[in-house]
């Protein structure tokens, strides 16, 4: 059946002021990816950002985009790597992850090209590209005025047996192979015109990568279990008839939502593709109500986002029930560990100095395996492979990669630089930095309250001939500690220290301190820990610095972003790794209110 004219259109008067442009942006890894934008008359300071699903491309949102015009917001919509007529193999990626980083390099390249700010942006999304949405709006928390959320794709229907495992499988023995969708148009659409359309469009592929679909369910399942950390209003629409995607997952993230302002709209009889079936004046106008009334509504101040993970920090700081087989479990691989686990070289010292100990860090930053026998070497494999501790060293590469940018932009526009790290340890990474860059101009304070690797880090830096690197001892917490310093930076770095410490109050007080030593038009650098999986085996096998069980405190970026914004920091740009364990952020500091 076709599809009735939209109900929605633009006014006759404004109609032929419509400018319908192409353009591209650089992404995170080089690659230039194709994106479309819709404007009445000049560029507007508000937007409506779009995202399509999977196999799809940003021509055919040119009806939404119609309709969510307007003079004060202009639309814009990309071409996701792979789809359209952005370059990579169809329906391909290294990562789902990569979208969501692909996601926030269009954002912010829309304030830099176009003028237009993260706050006065509403996101729309289908499908997989609800997934992409959802995960940046878990990981990268930005402050966008709203997100619609159609069909999103957090449980794929696949209908064949122990599907998920066969294709995880596949995946290891052909990491780039592809599987066709057995999706047909009329499976996702009434209107047969449409449908029509779809089947022959040539940026159209059928094609997905294993990658893409085995990564999209493990996102899907970390983003649901913490959704309670995203804030934005949000307004998710549902197929009543989903031939491609299960309604429960929908209804889990809904329900675990952590938007006060937030709506969940099914469309009864509706296929998959709600923005493109016969009935899709209805969803139209629910997304153009949801986010007009979202600008219309005051935004709201930005403040420290609420704690989320209290209850489970708790749990996991009590033992476990004697009753509990997962106590007694934890308790025969923690024998193991005491006897077979020290002929590994890693598991051996970290029982001797506490497994979040800068000791052991620099052991599994090295990344070689090590131990007594063959035994002993094979289980430091093993360990070193942790999914934590490649989220570790994921997180250094992020840091040095971020580091030198800041450090080479401000080189470039003349003048000395100089470096702070108040928790650097031996700062082993900075003394490379400083070999790589190997700029006189360029000045490096490491501090650290442990004497012991301030004295390490100041032999190493001798024995290298790094003459310009300063090491003093140094509380991080203490904004006291922290004016004794005799440069104030321009670049201040926290690397691994929040992470530690269950204390928000202490953390703001820290950031605070930095904010008040930094230069005015300084920058911070800090990490964050929102997610670890094997969070609970931590709690009650290994033991920190202190000889305690090492239970992590995890806050959500919402969570870190708001200590850093109440601190007088806007946080500007973020890296993470693949699994969502750690985040690096670039702050730029603004005046303290």
């Amino acid at each position: 059946m076709s599809t009735p004219a939209l109900a929605l259109p633009l006014p006759a008067a404004a109609a032929p002021r419509l400018l319908r442009c192409r353009h591209t942006f650089r992404s995170f890894d080089g690659t230039t990816l194709c994106y479309r934008a819709w404007h009445l008359g000049a560029p507007a300071a508000g937007a409506v950002v779009l995202f399509h699903g999977g196999h799809e491309h940003s021509g055919r949102f040119d009806e939404l985009a119609r309709a969510l015009v307007g003079a004060e917001r202009s639309v814009y919509a990309w071409d996701a790597r792979g789809h359209g007529r952005s370059p990579g193999a169809r329906g391909g990626a290294s990562h789902f992850m990569d979208y969501v980083r692909d996601a926030d390099c269009f954002v912010r390249h829309l304030d830099d090209a176009h003028g237009v700010h993260t706050k006065d942006i509403a996101v729309v999304a289908h499908s997989v590209g609800s997934v992409v949405v959802a995960t940046w709006l878990h990981d990268y928390a930005p402050p966008v005025r709203a997100a619609v959320l159609g069909s999103p794709a957090f449980e794929v229907k696949l209908y064949a047996p122990f599907a998920v495992p066969a294709l995880a499988l596949w995946q290891r023995i052909r990491p780039e192979a592809v599987v066709r969708s057995y999706v047909r148009p009329g499976m996702l659409t009434h209107d047969a015109e449409e449908a029509e359309v779809r089947r022959h469009d040539p940026l159209i592929s059928p094609d997905i990568g294993v990658r893409v679909l085995t990564s999209l369910f493990a996102t899907s399942a970390r983003v649901i279990a913490g959704a309670n950390s995203i804030g934005v209003p949000t307004l998710v629409l549902c197929a009543g008839s989903d031939w491609v995607v299960r309604q429960r997952a929908q209804q889990r993230f809904f329900s675990r939502l952590g938007a006060t302002v937030k709506q969940f709209v099914t469309l009864p009889g509706f296929y998959h593709e709600v923005f493109h079936e016969a009935g899709r004046v209805e969803p139209i106008a629910h997304a153009k109500r949801f986010i007009d009334e979202c600008f219309a509504a005051r935004p709201r101040a930005a403040a420290v986002a609420p704690t989320h993970d209290d209850d489970r920090y708790a749990s996991l700081l009590r033992p476990s029930p004697w009753w509990s087989p997962k106590r007694h479990g934890y308790a025969a691989v923690r024998g193991l560990m005491g006897t077979v686990g020290r002929l590994s070289d890693g598991v051996r010292r970290g029982l001797q100095v506490g497994f979040d100990a800068g000791w052991t860090l620099d052991y599994v930053y090295e990344n070689r395996a090590r131990g007594r026998t063959a035994l002993g070497r094979l289980v430091d494999r093993v360990y070193l492979d942790a999914a934590g501790w490649r989220g570790i060293r994921e997180r250094a590469a992020n840091l040095r990669r971020l580091l030198a940018a800041q450090v080479r932009a401000r080189l470039a526009a003349g003048g000395e630089v100089h470096v702070l790290d108040v928790a650097a340890g031996p700062g082993r990474y900075l003394q490379d930095l400083v070999v790589e860059i190997d700029d006189p101009r360029l000045v490096v304070t490491c501090r650290d309250f442990d004497p012991d690797p301030v004295a390490t880090g100041r032999r190493l830096a001798v024995a290298r001939g790094l003459w310009g690197m300063r090491y003093e001892t140094g509380d991080a917490f203490d904004p006291g500690s922290l004016r004794t310093l005799v440069t104030r930076p321009d670049i201040a770095v926290v690397a691994g220290l929040y992470e530690l410490f269950a204390d928000d109050d202490a953390v703001l007080r820290s950031l605070r301190g930095l904010h008040d030593v930094l230069r005015d038009d300084g920058v911070l650098l800090y990490t964050n820990q929102p997610h670890h999986p094997q969070r609970e085996f931590i709690a009650r096998v290994l033991r920190n610095r202190d000889g305690a069980p090492w239970v992590m405190r995890l806050r959500s970026q919402a969570e870190m972003n708001a200590l850093a914004r109440a601190a007088g920091f806007e946080p500007a740009q973020m890296a993470i790794d693949d699994h969502g364990i750690f985040c690096v952020t670039v702050a730029v500091k603004r005046a303290r209110a």
